[in-house]
């Protein structure tokens, strides 16, 4: 059975692979792969309502192996990457589907050290899944509660801004996308001294993303400007990403928020190598601009787990994905979105500017990007009408721009992406790609 996708395991939570008896084989897999006698794991999880019994069903795999749950309860997922490191634990388990919708759910796995498991690990648990030579017993105590857990996150995010400065008294406007920042985030802005008006921090359990967060940032465009705020934040459901808006209502990305921070880094001679990892994903903008200022951008597949191998590999200590995700080496070496945003809140301290005139910085070229659902994960250039498609369009781009089609790591998609100098035109290319991909893959 193949689990792991690019983030982890995902899907519809009651549904294999997350149906209870299969997440009880992927907590007890878990401790086996690990083999550490007497393994203590921590398990958070987002506001969705799936949460608690697959956290239960967890707790009753570990201790089938003799390991100890210990449960920090609703946190995002850069909590638990922190405190498996900083508290001793041997893993780190999130319960969390991200920016999907609530009848999705997934789990994130950390190792002790607080980076995402390797793909060596993630193999060997899903062989430890399918062996029939071991059952999970039937019945265990569930998850220890953790205390201050939260608390001790908490702390560890206010090292990277004590205060608001200049800026205190100041309003921002905070979306919490009803997920896993909801309880941590207001009082956070709070604490610096700012005003905060809070949307999207009601969770029920079922509304996690709904019309709101990183993913539907409408409501958040409309209030900062209502209110008169500095800037707008949005996290995704597990807050491990956040995107911005600025005063002006305007929306400032993952790509805008790497330049910013580069640039914060660098005067504080915190930009090692001179360099930064960003995804194929990420905008040739951003390439153009940090190569006026002399930093390289380093490219990486899709998804954090690959910026951070590459950020370790380099030993580089800043790295994003266009959606959000930000990696500060000196922070955690997995996306928080409020550290990130304290970052930027920090940028815009030292410089003096308002978000909007630091997002300027970059020059954004047009980008399309078109999702086809296809039948399988077939190679492209085994199809000789998609494989002529993307040479046609490669030929026009002529080396202004850049054509990227993928797989998606989640779902049955293929994506195309295209960005170049007219927007009008990439988008009748990407649909002549998305046309011959329909034909003969869909």
């Amino acid at each position: 059975m193949k689990l792991f996708g690019t983030d982890g395991i995902r899907g519809e939570a009651g549904v294999a692979p997350l149906d209870p008896e299969t997440v009880a084989r992927i907590g007890g897999a878990l401790a086996r792969a690990a083999g550490v006698t007497g393994l203590r794991a921590l398990v958070g999880r987002d506001t969705r309502e799936s949460g608690q019994w697959i956290e239960e069903a967890l707790a009753r795999g570990l201790a089938g192996e003799g390991a100890t749950l210990v449960t920090a309860g609703v946190v995002p997922t850069p909590a638990i990457a922190y405190l498996a490191k900083a508290d001793g634990f041997d893993l780190g388990l999130m319960i969390s589907a991200s920016h999907n919708p609530f009848h999705d759910n997934g789990i994130k796995v950390f190792s002790g050290t607080g980076e995402k498991f390797s793909a060596a690990l993630e193999d060997e648990v899903e062989r430890i899944v399918d062996d029939a030579s071991w059952q999970v017993p039937a019945a265990s105590h569930g998850a220890t509660p953790g205390g201050a857990l939260a608390a001790h996150y908490m702390a560890h995010l206010r090292q990277i801004l004590t205060d608001a400065g200049p800026l205190t008294g100041s309003r921002v406007v905070v979306d919490c996308a009803n997920g896993a920042t909801s309880a941590l985030a207001p009082d956070l802005f709070r604490s610096l001294g700012l005003e905060v008006d809070v949307i999207g921090a009601a969770p029920d359990g079922r509304n996690i993303n709904l019309a709101c967060g990183s993913t539907a940032m409408e409501a958040l465009q409309a209030q900062v400007v209502a209110s008169d705020a500095v800037l707008g934040v949005a996290f995704d459901g597990d807050g491990d990403r956040a995107l911005f808006v600025d005063h002006r209502g305007q929306r400032v990305d993952g790509d805008a928020v790497m330049l910013i921070c580069a640039d914060l880094l660098r005067a504080e001679a915190g930009l090692t190598g001179d360099a930064i990892v960003a995804t194929v994903m990420s905008n040739i903008g951003l390439e153009l601009a940090l190569k006026a200022r002399g930093i390289d951008l380093v490219r990486c597949p899709v998804g954090d787990k690959h910026v951070m191998e590459e950020m370790l590999a380099r030993g580089l200590a800043l790295g994003g994905e266009q959606s959000g995700h930000v990696i500060f080496a000196r922070h955690l070496f997995t996306g928080d979105g409020m550290a990130t945003a304290l970052h930027v809140l920090r940028a815009v301290i030292s410089t003096g500017h308002d978000l909007a005139t630091l997002a300027a910085g970059l020059t954004v070229y047009p980008q399309v990007l078109v999702n086809v659902r296809v039948r399988s994960r077939t190679d492209i250039s085994t199809v000789p009408a998609v494989a002529e498609a993307l040479r046609a369009v490669e030929a026009r781009l002529d080396g202004h721009g850049r054509l990227l089609v993928r797989y998606s790591g989640t779902e049955p998609l293929l994506r195309i992406m295209l960005e170049g100098r007219d927007q009008d035109e990439i988008r009748v290319w990407a649909n002549e790609i998305a046309t011959a991909v329909r034909a003969h893959l869909a």
